[in-house]
């Protein structure tokens, strides 16, 4: 197109309609967030969801809703997740609905405002100051034009354009105007098509997630064998495949099947994940931190390298004054510099640079302009003439201004020019000249003779208040840092300087070696990067992930979208770019980078808790799958009920491990949360199953019927499991003793209640089963201590996973160490003695001379108490105060229970005197001095950690 109609016309109507019907418009549709599609597909049609909804209908099909009830975790995870991935993409499409752009285009002569989608090829694009440059884009015409591209480029420097100059979309006019013919639209233009490509969706990568779905793949794949065993078993105990569908008892063969594969799946795990990850994502939400999906909570706190951008992330994207340095010998004149300087930073054509002087040099009594050259890119200096103060004051690069004296060190310009310059931060020289501008000099805008420098000024990018502490806080958590940018590499290196960061100078990327493995060697020599290219900034994050990092990558432009996408944890400003923040994980909603310790925070109260409930879930997993294996080898008839075990599910796994997913816990990331989680859970999951075992052979032995053998297993599952929960909750706090006892409670009155014993088929087990069962129970409690004891010796050793030291042997008498020892072996001893008692007061019940529902009741309060004696006793050992109080207030309440039994009872029981004075004296010793001075304060929240 000829550049000369173009300017004088612009397109026609017709020429418009023409590339309309083409396509050749700037119509684009950027994913502003997630599809929905993805979303619900992300979340409903997986592995886990397909088991479960499968033995959901099947017990509809056969009229067993009652024994349906663990569909509803399924249910309730794919809801948990839509909801809170759709409430992100919903918060993102309204921030990307407040920023429709508009274009100013020159048609037919005039100008008009158009939609930007409106822009067609070759149309003629208005450009003035503070418009976004709607396309791809060639200079027809510039008047002093300055483009901001740092948001495509990273560099933050103002970039002057000339006729036949390339402007990119995207970009924002600072200063200046002109005309531009469009050259690129739509999908084709620059920043559209970094969209296009960081618009390919992938899933946040999660370690808790992948662990969570490979149990799930190896369960997948042993479910249809195992299945096929169980229900070739229960068909054959329930009177064999020649009877089996006459007499409709394959009903119960179904259900037994589906009890023995349901409770192999991990249910509540992947619920509990999903709320966890939830309720973090709220609470980052109340923070100003938008999560675009639920596991990308967890992945900051795996991070072990943060990549950061400079421009908008660590600093605001603006320039700042620095100070004003007078030059020797001109000290008269830089009286008069003050009120010159105001009228520059207030003058109608300020740019960024000059504007950010108004702060220090606030306008007084205004100048009269004698003669003025405006400032120009391609010459870098402007002049002005004041009728007073006399003269010309010229503002500019200092090289510009007074050339190869500027970098002469043997002159006290070129001495203080070069010094600033090499700290990073800008500089400007403001000179005079005794003599005013002439019309010829502003006609060919040349400098008046006799320019003197007068002040050198700095000026430096303006950095976020919370970059600097935010930085430090990573430096202390061992995540290194690196800084990646588009602009020089000595300004970077002075931005990184000045936030903390101990470096010399920056890297220049264009000496960036091809070969990805000597990238990363780099990579791993360096941390500051200047003049990094958009294709760069992605490979090198890519680098880094093949030299086995966690990277996050953080910025705000079109050019930071591919890396960010890359990453393994990405990371928005609220002030990037729609596309930017669609591939991003995190949007930090107020751009406030000091939202990212907590960020951090909330991941790793997740992976520690989700690690801790893991091993629950994990158990039940291997238990039965054992007992599938096993029961289906031996022809046994599966000892539970579907229904039964929604109770073991939901007192001892489901209810706490809610609770437990969402305590505080600050322990660092330490990888392995699968192998940590999994050496406990096999062996103990080994003791369980062996256990229930044993107990079926027993309760076959002593004629028992079936729903007294699947009460009697029921009870055991259900006491072992609040154990493994006890076991696993420590160190105890006040929070962890309430969840622990309040689901002791709730399992006597599942077992007390008759509407509860009716609808989950519990019967009395008989006095002999009953001994039996306790007996068993007992054994293995002991088994899985034992297995708690090795994994902590041999698996959780690592010092990282401590939060609060002990008290060190220095700081704690030797007296009252071996007092307090002491007393923690008699708190064990009392525990011990009060839960065996409180089993022979519940078995009690079954005298006939007693009344079964109060030594039903008194002994199992009595060995509920002996069991939190147990285990608060650890605490004691390690000087917790708040361990002393709780085990004080056990022990009374022990001492009051046994007490009533001795006053009411008929007869003289030696086990509640000898347990009420063993409580009495562990009392005295626990309040006796110099035994107090080794506990820490009351107030303290932990029981498992000492004093500091």
């Amino acid at each position: 197109m000829d550049t000369t109609a173009a300017v004088a016309t612009g397109l026609t109507s017709a020429e418009v309609a023409d590339r309309v019907a083409a396509g050749t418009t700037n119509a684009f549709a950027p994913d502003t967030s997630r599809s929905a599609w993805s979303i619900v597909r992300a979340n409903v049609f997986t592995l886990f969801n397909g088991i479960v909804f499968a033995c959901f209908f099947v017990l509809f099909l056969v009229g067993r809703w009652q024994d349906a009830l663990f569909g509803l975790a399924a249910f309730a995870n794919a809801i948990i997740g839509c909801v809170q991935e759709f409430r992100a993409k919903r918060a993102l499409d309204r921030l990307a609905l407040m920023n429709v752009p508009r274009a100013l285009v020159f048609r037919e002569g005039s100008e008009e405002e158009v939609a930007s989608a409106d822009v067609v090829l070759d149309d003629v694009l208005v450009l003035r100051a503070g418009e976004q440059v709607p396309a791809d884009a060639v200079i027809l015409t510039a008047h002093g034009l300055q483009i901001d591209e740092s948001m495509l480029t990273g560099e933050s420097d103002p970039v002057e354009k000339l006729p036949g100059d390339d402007a990119l979309s995207g970009a924002i006019v600072v200063a200046g105007e002109g005309m531009a013919r469009a050259t690129r639209v739509g999908a084709e233009s620059y920043a559209n098509r970094f969209a296009g490509e960081a618009r390919r969706f992938s899933l946040v990568s999660s370690e808790l997630r992948s662990s969570v779905d490979r149990v799930l793949k190896w369960v997948s794949w042993i479910i249809g064998p195992v299945g096929l065993l169980v229900l070739n078993a229960q068909i054959i105990v329930t009177g064999g495949y020649s009877t089996v569908f006459s007499s409709g008892a394959w009903v119960q063969a179904v259900v037994n099947t589906i009890a023995a594969l349901t409770a192999m799946i991990p249910l509540g795990l992947v619920l509990m994940t999903s709320i966890a990850f939830a309720v973090g994502a709220s609470r980052l939400a109340r923070r100003q931190v938008l999560v675009n999906e639920l596991p990308a909570v967890e992945g900051l706190a795996r991070v072990d390298v943060v990549c950061l951008d400079k421009t908008g992330t660590l600093t605001v994207g603006e320039i700042a004054f620095d100070a004003a340095h007078t030059l020797p010998g001109a000290e008269s004149a830089a009286q008069d510099a003050a009120v010159v300087l105001a009228w520059y930073a207030d003058s109608p054509d300020a740019n960024a640079t000059a504007r950010s002087m108004a702060v220090e040099y606030p306008v007084g009594e205004p100048l009269v302009v004698a003669g003025y050259v405006p400032f120009s890119s391609a010459r870098k200096w402007s002049a002005v003439s004041f009728a007073e103060p006399a003269g010309t004051w010229v503002m500019g690069a200092p090289e510009m201004v007074f050339g190869d004296r500027a970098t002469d060190t043997g002159e006290a310009l070129g001495r203080t020019v070069t010094a600033l310059a090499e700290s990073g931060r800008r500089t400007l020289v403001l000179g005079r000249s005794e003599q005013p501008l002439t019309a010829e000099d502003i006609e060919a805008e040349r400098l008046p003779v006799g320019v003197s420098p007068v002040l050198v000024l700095t000026f430096r990018e303006q950095v976020r208040a919370d970059a600097a502490q935010t930085l430090e806080y990573f430096a202390r958590q061992d995540v290194g840092i690196r800084i990646i940018s588009g602009d020089n590499p000595r300004t970077v290196a002075a931005i990184a300087r000045e936030v903390g960061l101990d470096v010399a100078e920056g890297f220049d990327a264009r000496s960036l070696p091809e070969d990805d493995a000597e990238l990363a060697d780099v990579l791993d020599r360096h941390a500051v990067f200047g003049r990094v290219t958009p294709e760069q900034k992605k490979r090198m994050v890519t680098a880094l992930q093949s030299h086995g990092h966690t990277v996050a990558m953080t910025g705000d432009g079109v050019n930071d979208a591919l890396a960010i996408k890359a990453a393994d944890i990405g990371i928005a400003m609220n002030s990037g770019s729609p596309a930017t923040k669609a591939v991003a994980r995190l949007v930090l909603l107020d751009g406030q980078f000091s939202h990212l310790p907590d960020v951090v925070a909330e991941g790793r109260q997740v992976i520690a808790n989700i690690e801790r409930v893991s091993m629950l879930f994990l158990n039940k997993t291997v238990y039965a799958t054992l007992l599938a294996i096993i029961f289906g080898v031996l022809v046994l008839e599966f000892p539970f009920l579907p229904r039964q075990l929604s109770i073991t599910d939901g007192l001892t796994i489901g209810i706490p491990a809610f609770f437990l997913a969402l305590m505080p816990n600050a322990a660092r990331y330490v990888p392995g949360f699968l192998r940590r989680s999994l050496s406990f859970a096999v062996p103990s999951g080994i003791v369980v199953a062996l256990g229930l075992t044993w107990y079926s052979f027993v309760a076959r032995g002593l004629g028992a019927h079936q729903d007294q053998l699947r009460t009697g297993a029921t009870v055991i599952l259900a006491v072992v499991g609040i154990w493994v929960l006890a076991v696993l909750a420590r160190p105890l706090n006040r929070f962890k003793v309430l969840v622990v006892g309040a689901m002791f409670v709730l399992l006597i009155a599942v077992f007390s209640i008759p509407l509860a014993r009716r609808f989950f088929v519990l019967v009395d087990p008989g006095e002999e089963l009953a001994v039996a069962l306790t007996g068993i129970t007992v054994l293995m409690v002991v088994a899985i201590e034992v297995v708690r004891s090795v994994h902590r010796r041999f698996v959780l050793h690592d010092g990282a996973r401590q939060t609060n030291p002990r008290i060190s042997a220095a700081s704690t008498p030797r007296i009252v160490s071996i007092v307090t020892t002491a007393v923690a072996a008699l708190a064990y001893v009392s525990g011990v003695l009060a839960t065996g008692f409180g089993i022979v007061v519940f078995l009690g019940r079954y005298d006939p001379d007693v009344s079964t529902s109060a030594f039903s009741l008194s002994g199992a309060a009595i060995a509920l108490f002996g069991l939190l004696v147990l285990a608060v006793a650890a605490g004691v050992r390690r000087g917790s105060g708040l361990s002393r109080l709780m085990i004080t207030i056990f022990l009374g309440l022990l001492i009051a229970v046994s007490a009533s039994v001795l006053i009411f009872g008929d007869r003289w029981d030696w086990g509640a005197a000898v347990a009420m004075a063993g409580a009495a004296g562990v009392i005295t010793l626990l309040w006796t001095p110099p035994v107090t001075r080794g506990f820490g304060p009351i107030r303290e929240s932990s029981m498992g950690t000492a004093r500091t």
